[in-house]
């Protein structure tokens, strides 16, 4: 199994990510790691509806993503990994699972956050879990569409704690 591309979206598959991201990456699985939506049939069905052209789409929980990918259920794939919190993504690195990049693309807006660019916030309480991240050697950038500069979320997490 190959991951082909990760981001962290509020929005989980939507236009941009099925009309640019998914299929830039060549991936051949768009998965949805969300507990809430993969619980809920109707938000399960909504958001398969914006399967990108000839992917797969997954929309599961963390439990039975990470089930899978221990079993080597994606081994033959290249999956696009979508989930709304740097947690899953983590979690999975933790499991084996390799992510070489993380890309930052829209959150909410959070009150007491980093704010990374317009459409990107981390909360205080996740700093730790980027920085985790980082130090399993996952570059984390931002970036709401493909065609955006990248900004350096480690970058930015460096800035802010030299300001503290």
């Amino acid at each position: 199994m190959t991951v082909v591309g990760a981001r962290i979206d509020n929005r989980l598959l939507h236009g941009v990510v099925a009309t640019s991201w998914a299929p830039q990456s060549g991936a051949t699985r768009v998965m949805i790691i969300d507990n809430e939506v993969a619980t809920n049939p109707a938000l399960k069905n909504a958001m398969k509806l914006g399967r990108p052209a000839g992917m797969a789409v997954s929309v599961i929980t963390e439990d039975v993503a990470l089930q899978n990918f221990k079993n080597g259920k994606y081994d033959r794939q290249k999956v696009y990994i979508l989930a709304k919190t740097p947690k899953i993504f983590l979690d999975l690195v933790k499991a084996g699972v390799l992510i070489k990049e993380l890309v930052l693309g829209g959150t909410l807006t959070y009150e007491d956050s980093i704010q990374v660019t317009k459409r990107a916030y981390i909360k205080k309480e996740e700093i730790n879990v980027y920085k985790e991240l980082i130090k399993n050697n996952v570059q984390i950038n931002s970036m709401y569409t493909t065609k955006d500069k990248p900004i350096s979320v480690s970058t930015i997490l460096n800035k802010k704690e030299r300001e503290l």
